[in-house]
This record gives C-alpha cells, structure tokens and sequence, in this order.
C-alpha cells in the first residue's frame, strides 16, 4: 500500500464514522433547543438515545455477517446515504416527541453499518505498523462529531435554529460519498470463523465496555443539560463539550498510536483508562466551573478515550473476520448505550444531576473490572487454544 492510498483509506474512515454517528450527538447538544420546541425533558432524551442504541444492539449481529457478506465497499455507501436521510427528516418531519423516536428507530442501523464497514475496510487496507493508529483515528470520530454537535450550539442552533444543524449534517454525509475509499468487496471477505473466535471471553469483555460506554454516552448526551441546570450559559456549556470532545480526539489517537509500539496489553490499557476515568466524571456531581472543567477533560480524556484501542485489540485476535467479530463487542457497547441514557435521564429528573454522575462514576469503575476478568477468560482460551495445536501437530 502506498502512504497515498493508506491516507485515502484513512480519510474516508473519518468521514463514514463521523457522518454516520452524528445523528445522535446532534440530539444530546442541541436537547435544550429541541426539547423546548417539542417539549420533552432530560428522561424524554434518554428513552430516544436510549432508543437509538437499543436498536443498534439489535442489529449489530446481523449488520457484522451482512457487512462480510457484502464488503466494506457497498455498505459504507449505504450507510452514509441512509444517515443522511435520516438527519433530512429529522430536519423535516420531526415535529413531536413521537417522530423524533420514530426517526431515530428508524436510521439508527447506519450507525451500526458505517462502523462496522470501516472496521473491514481498516482491517484489509491498512499496513501492520499503522493499525493501531487507524484505529484510533477512526474512532477519534466519535468525539469529533460531539465536537461538531458542541459547535453547532453556538454556530447554528442557537442562530438559525436547531433544524438547519440537521440538513448542514446531512450535506456532510453526502460529501462522505466522495471521500468513501474503494473498501473490500465480497470476494475479499473471509469466512465468519466463529471457532477462531473467543466468543465468550469477547461477550465479557462487550457487557463491560456496555457499563462503560452506559457512563461515557451520559457524558457526550447531558454534559450540556448538567451544565445549563447548575447555571452555566447554553452557549459555554456547548464549548466545554467541545473542549472534552477535543482531549477525547487526542486522546484516542495517542492510545492508537502507542499501541502500533506495544507488543500487547491492549486490553489492560482499556481497564486502566475506564479506571482512572471514573475519578472525572465523579467530578462532575460537584458545584463550580472548575470541577466542570476538570471532570469534562478527565472524563473524556481518559473513560472516552478507549473504544479504538479496544476495536484494534478485537481485530488483531480475530483477523479472519473483524467486522464480525467487533460486533460481539459493539453489542454491549451499543447496549449499554441504550440503557445508560434512560438510566440517567430518569436519575437527573428524578433525583438530580449530581446523583446520575456518581452512579455513572460507579458503572465505569465496574467496568474497568469487568474488561480485566474478560482479559483474563481471553488469555485462557488463548492457551487451550495453543495446547490444542501443539497435541494435533505431535498426534
């Protein structure tokens, strides 16, 4: 591969992931507007973000096999073309609290897609000594579009109004076609090796990053609400998330780029961010400017900052089938994706903030022990595994 052709790869993987998860972070940022439009409050946001990766959940299986079946080259074009329609009805036809639910319910499967096609596209295209770090960029996005959501506060939201957000989104999507790399086509796929893969140790590890990714959603999603509720202005609340949404971009990218240097301990890198991450967000539940601050850095820097070393780690055991096997993975992420929205938007309305942050604080910390007990069944298996061999080659 040629640094030309590696940047293309690079290039359209940013675009693909950032267009199609921007749907729902646009929601989180622009809630305040959009919620005083269509009337709903903090727990009404949750159950559609809730909603949002409850579906996602739903058919990341199913979305994993399709995505090997058809290559990375037709579903990342469908999933941009489906994202974009999506945030043009949004844009268009979201007119209640009802069909803002069945919007979401509705596009929430490009997210799902567009992950999982760059996932094999990376996987196929990128050199050995450069994974990790595509990894981290790609995931960089995730925080990047909370970046563009925050910006969007000030810049659209809060000028022109909260809808033109939406179609600027859209339009975004539509140049993602342009940049999309050529990806692999079905013949390229390998078979879904379900045996090569430590499918149990994988759906430990998933439940865990579900806790973690439970903690880390509540954080992109009612940063803003939090702030704007402890008396902070709509527009400064929407810098501070895209302050946190730049370390998390750094960050990720960091962590990608070390790990093309390490010979392993991927996953204990994870734990010791989710770990080490419990202490901002628990900073969040106090009063002040400067715990806001602190807690918003720390919590994104460092317990959102994990997601591609982890998807680079699920790659590197299961290179058969990647896009097939991050999906295990990505069920509990997008699981607990759903439940940690309507967990939270039901403990800010019926308790207060600072009690969602201190329970969301507590998720991550057992989520950090969760990735470690998942490590430790994945070494097991690994070592049958090798025992196995060494029995069949002397037999």
């Amino acid at each position: 591969m040629t640094e030309q052709s590696a940047l293309r790869v690079g290039t359209g993987a940013v675009a693909i992931t950032t267009a199609t998860v921007l749907p729902v972070f646009l929601l989180g940022a622009l809630s305040v507007q959009i919620g005083d439009e269509l009337g709903f409050d903090p727990a009404a946001l949750g159950v559609v973000v809730s909603a949002y990766f409850g579906v996602s959940a739903l058919v990341s299986l199913p979305v994993g096999k399709l995505v090997e079946r058809l290559g990375s080259r037709r579903t990342s074009r469908i999933a941009l073309v489906g994202a974009a329609i999506a945030m043009l009805l949004t844009a268009g036809l979201a007119r209640s609290f009802g069909a803002v639910v069945a919007i979401v319910l509705i596009g929430a499967w490009t997210n799902v897609m567009g992950q999982l096609s760059t996932n094999l596209t990376l996987a196929r295209a990128m050199p050995r000594a450069r994974l990790g770090l595509s990894f981290g960029v790609k995931q960089a996005c995730v925080p990047l579009a909370t970046l563009l959501a925050g910006l969007a506060v000030p810049a659209v939201g809060l000028t022109v109004g909260w809808r033109w957000a939406y179609v600027i989104a859209a339009g975004f999507a539509l140049l993602g076609l342009v940049l999309a790399p050529r990806g692999a086509d079905p013949e390229e796929r390998s078979g879904d090796r379900t045996a090569d893969r430590a499918t149990v140790a994988l759906a430990v590890i998933g439940g865990a990053a579900g806790l973690g990714a439970a903690s880390s959603t509540g954080l992109s999603i009612f940063l803003v609400a939090s702030a704007v509720d402890g008396g902070v202005a709509p527009g400064l609340a929407g810098l501070v998330l895209t302050l946190g949404s730049v370390v998390a971009v750094v960050m990720r990218m960091v962590h990608g780029w070390l790990a093309d240097r390490r010979a392993g301990g991927h996953i204990t890198v994870v734990a010791a961010c989710l770990l080490l991450g419990a202490a901002g967000v628990v900073l969040l539940a106090l009063p002040g400017s400067v715990a806001l601050i602190v807690g918003t850095v720390l919590g994104f820097g460092l317990g959102w900052s994990w997601p591609g070393l982890l998807q680079f780690a699920v790659v590197r055991l299961n290179p058969t089938a990647p896009a097939a096997a991050t999906a295990v993975v990505q069920v509990g992420v997008y699981a607990g994706g759903c439940l940690g929205p309507v967990g939270f938007g039901l403990l800010a309305t019926h308790l207060s903030f600072a009690a969602a942050w201190v329970v969301a604080a507590v998720a991550m910390l057992a989520a950090g022990a969760g990735v470690l007990v998942g490590r430790r069944m994945l070494l097991r298996h690994r070592a049958a595994a090798a025992s196995r061999r060494e029995v069949a080659a002397a037999s």
